[in-house]
Formats: structure tokens, sequence, C-alpha cells
């Protein structure tokens, strides 16, 4: 009998004893285990995370029976036992109380969790006491899941709060750089990891996973591990879709491949994507509707940004953030909405949407951010576009952009309005579907957009405040098209003229490049 799907589950114990499905992973955490001692390691929200926490905490507490027939089975000591703290910074409710209260609550849940007689002391001092109590039987494992949750919460929200709680959880954390004696095992797990946190300042011995080459596969679903483990729910899917086994597995990786947590790494779904899709087989956005990225969002539309293939990022730009000065790029890539493409001989990385479920899903936001298009009426919207430009309908086209940038909020353009009307432009075309450019570099220049259908290429030239003619000199000047003749296509030149004035189109000029 298949084991059922685990949706929305997240504690081991569970899985296991409801005979659910669970990817064998205790491979890395055996090899996690057994070299070092302090670890971090930031994967996105619904990750995996919390079940590699409660697969840690059973471990240690020598739950034998409910790793029966998996890897680690028969290569741990079952007969090595030692205490386990355990906190998931999410669930407790420092949004209600605060993040003081919240963690002190929690404390003294664990003192009646252990036994120990209860004590009056401050959050350091009393963590301290439950660790020194503790470690009299055996050395403590501490697990803490989603640590920089009482951050992130803020973020965009109420600053102030987030900096009061990142000197909580400084002072919090301190704690164990002064217990190594007791310490058996410290793992913390995260969606980012801040600098200034005194769990990375003061353990300076604390060994990053998050980019570890050893372990980019530790968390998500291999191309190996969809296909050995989901056989059964593949041919059903298949045969309720009126698909090839391939053809649905090619259809999948399009959708929900292609996270990568290391330059040379394997590409990994997303579990929730793969879990959901099974269930209600058909192809829909899953992971992205578990959670809105609204202030990450508004973050880019303040560094007017909305194409990420343009800038290559380093390493330290998604390493470590500052809440002072937070980095969107390395931001979209711990919280997954942008991956690892590739990294070049500088150590410069390209990042771009792991798959079509974020950029399609994300598009639509940067949409609206950018344009004032609704959520549910770009799709209507684009469809229109497409069907206008396949037919060469051009000055439709811009009549229809004309009436989108008169509905759009003052506010959203008034730093940057060649920027907004770009890049308005720019996401409305992409998610379209056609293939676009922004910024091509060619020998002569930068061309604004490049657009191609399957019988046109067309050359977009944005003026602000001069005439659609001049958009369309450059173009000449330039010989930008030139570039693009061997595709066999006529490309057209469109230059565009925005108006500061009006705060919108004010004229375009359509021409043949021959």
């Amino acid at each position: 009998m298949a084991k059922k799907l685990p949706l929305g589950l997240q504690d081991f114990r569970e899985i296991i004893e409801g005979g659910y499905k669970y990817i064998d992973k205790t491979a890395y955490v055996y090899h996690l285990c057994s070299s070092g001692k302090y670890y971090f390691l930031a994967r996105p929200r619904r990750f995996g995370k919390s079940i590699t926490v409660s697969v840690l905490n059973e471990l240690y507490s020598g739950s034998q029976e409910l790793f029966k027939g998996l890897w680690i089975e028969d290569k741990w000591n079952w007969s090595s036992r030692h205490p386990v703290i355990r906190l998931a910074l999410t669930g407790i409710g420092f949004q209600q109380s605060g993040l003081l209260d919240a963690l002190d609550y929690q404390l003294n849940q664990l003192i009646e969790r252990h036994g120990l007689n209860p004590i009056d002391a401050n959050l350091s001092n009393k963590f301290q006491y439950i660790l020194r109590e503790l470690a009299q039987t055996n050395k403590v494992v501490v697990l803490i899941d989603e640590y920089d949750a009482p951050i992130v919460h803020y973020l965009g929200i109420d600053l102030e709060k987030a900096y009061a709680n990142r000197e909580i959880l400084k002072e919090f954390f301190t704690v164990l750089k002064n217990s190594d004696d007791l310490l058996e095992l410290v793992f913390l797990t995260g969606v980012s990891k801040f600098s200034k946190v005194g769990i990375f300042s003061g353990l300076n011995n604390l060994t990053d996973l998050t980019m570890h080459p050893q372990y980019a596969s530790m968390m998500g679903y291999t191309q190996e591990e969809l296909e050995r483990n989901f056989v059964e729910e593949i041919e059903t899917t298949a045969q309720k879709m009126s698909l090839t086994p391939e053809a649905l597995l090619a259809k999948m990786r399009h959708w929900y491949n292609g996270y990568r947590f290391h330059p040379e790494g394997e590409t990994v779904y997303n579990p929730v994507s793969v879990n959901m899709f099974f269930d209600q087989r058909e192809f829909k956005n899953f992971w992205f509707a578990t959670g809105t990225p609204t202030f990450l969002i508004n973050l880019l539309k303040q560094e007017g940004l909305y194409d990420f293939k343009l800038i290559p990022q380093s390493e330290q730009s998604f390493d470590t953030f500052d809440l002072e000065d937070l980095n969107p790029f390395g931001l979209l890539y711990q919280t997954g909405y942008l991956t690892i493409k590739s990294k070049d001989q500088y150590g410069l990385y390209e990042l771009d949407y792991p798959n079509y479920e974020v950029q399609n899903s994300m598009l639509v936001y940067l949409l609206e951010a950018y344009s004032g298009v609704r959520k549910g009426d770009a799709l209507p919207l684009v469809i229109k576009l497409e069907k206008l430009l396949s037919t060469q309908q051009v000055d439709q086209v811009m009549t229809h952009l004309q009436t989108m940038f008169k509905s759009l909020p003052y506010f959203l353009h008034e730093k940057y309005p060649e920027k907004f009307f770009h890049a308005a432009i720019h996401l409305l075309f992409t998610y379209m579907g056609v293939t676009i450019h922004s910024e091509v570099c060619t020998s002569d220049g930068r061309i604004d957009a490049l657009v191609e259908t399957a019988t046109h290429v067309y050359i977009f030239e944005f003026k602000l405040d001069e005439s659609p003619d001049a958009a369309l000199a450059q173009i000449r000047r330039k010989k930008y098209y030139q570039a693009f003749w061997l595709k066999g296509k006529p490309v057209m030149g469109v230059g565009v003229n925005f108006s500061s004035q009006s705060k919108n189109i004010e004229g375009w000029s359509v021409e043949e490049m021959a």
C-alpha cells in the first residue's frame, strides 16, 4: 500500500507513525552530527527545516523505532541519549506578548517539562540554568527552528521592533557561547542570516551549511528522489492528465524544479509543491501561495528593480544581512524567489527565478507594483496584448498601454517615471510569455527592450519628454537591428515617448528596420 502524502506535516514522529511518505535524508543528518558541533542552515520557508529539526530531536532522544528501514538505522549509537532543548520561534507568540516574555514562557515550559526547580532570573540566566541542570545527565542538544522569525516578521512593518528583537536574540544566544562544555550539538535554522546577531558574532566556530556543497540537497527533492519515491503518484497522475510519465516529469521540472543552493549543486524541488501537485493533480501555484512577498515587492519598488539578470552578485550579497542596509538580491535568494544559475570565474553569481511557478507568480506581484494592474486583471490583459502583437497591431497595443498608465496612481512613478513605464512594459511582455530582454547590450550600445514573437522581432526604445522619432533615430543610428536579421524575421523598431507632464505615453512610431 502506498504511503500517504505528508501534506502540511512537519513532525517526523507523526509522519512515520501515521504512515506518511518520508524522503530519507538521514545520511545528511548522520554526517552533520558526526562532523561537528555548531551549525546554522538557512533555507526558504516550507522547505523541510522543521522536519530536519524534528529528525534530530528523535535521534538524540533515542527513538530507534521511528528509523526502521532508513539509512541511519544501523549506523547510529542508540544507547547514547541526550536531553534536547527544541524551540521553534515562529510559534511562540512574540507578536502578542513581545519576544522577551515569549522566550521566558518557553523556558518556563522547559523547566516544567524536565522536572526542574523553578527559578526567578532574567532570560540569559534562566537559559544557562536549564543547560547546566540538564547536562548533569548528558550533554545537551539545542535545536532552534526559524531563529530569525522575530526579526523577519517586522521587516517592512516595524523596523524598530526588528532592531529590539535582534538585541534580545543576541543576548539569548550568547549563552551558548559560554556553555561549550555543556553542549553536544547546536543546530539553528532560519530563512536569512542576519549579521550583528550574537549567535553569529559570538559563536565564531559556527559552521554555516547554507551554501555548503555537501548539504546542497539536504532539503528539497532531487530529480532522482522524486522519481524513486513517487512511482505510483507519477503513474496515476500521468494517466489522469493523459500524459506519458516522461512528459509529466518534464512538465514538473519546468514548473517546480530549479532551486540550487550551491553553484555546483544539484537542483531540487520544493516539497510543498510536489506533494500538493500529486494531491490535486493539476499544475498551479502551490509553494508561492503559502506566503506573499509584500515586503520584498515594496523593497524592489523602492530600489527600482524588476529584471534580476542584469546585475551579477558577489557571494557577500547573500551571505549576511544588516537591518540597516538590506540587499534585495540577497533577500530574494535566501527566501527562495531567486536561485543560483551560475558562478563565473570572478566569483560573481547569476541569479534567476528557480522555476515557472515562482516566475509566473512573482511577475504578477511585480506587475501590480509597477503598473497598478491588479493581480486578478493581469492575465486577461496580457492575453489581449499577446493577440494584438502576434498580428502586428502595435498601435492597438500602445493604446491599451496608454489606458493602463492612465489609471496608474501618481505616487508609484513620481520618483522614477521613465523607469516605471519601462518596467511595466517589460513585465507585461515577460508575463505574456514572449521572449523579452531589457537593456540588451550590442556592440553599438544598449537596447531598452527586445521582444520576439513567433513572426517578428520588436526593438523598443523609450524616451522621456523627447519624441518617438528621436527614439527611432537612435535605433537607426546605433543599428541595433542588424544583430537580429539572422533570425529571419522582420525587425520592427518601436519608438516610444513618455511625458513627465501627462505621466503617460505621449506618442509612438513603428518602422521596419531594413
